[in-house]
């Protein structure tokens, strides 16, 4: 019977937007850090298997690139390269 390794978790924030964004993933990543999570930001190493797009709806062409990068994460969950993804702030 083969045993299943759990891998343990690793989470790519990705800040669009404004300064307050900034400071809302910085905060976040503090949280995730203390739960002993591992946390990247805007990652390009590709290690990670949860994302968070932490998006905004002020700025037009954040807008646009939140929409985008929602849908770019959303297809890479779909062809099975994350487990989760999550977005939050302000779109």
């Amino acid at each position: 019977m083969k045993s299943k390794t759990l891998k343990k978790d690793k989470v790519n924030i990705i800040t669009l937007g404004c300064s307050k964004n900034l400071v809302d993933s910085e905060v976040l990543s503090g949280q995730l850090s203390a739960s002993a999570i591992d946390v990247v930001h805007e990652n390009k190493k590709f290690d990670h298997n949860i994302v968070v797009v932490n998006t905004c709806g002020f700025i037009d062409k954040a807008k646009e690139e939140s929409i985008n990068t929602i849908f770019d994460q959303l297809e890479l969950k779909r062809r099975g390269k994350l487990d989760k993804v999550y977005v939050t702030g302000c779109l």
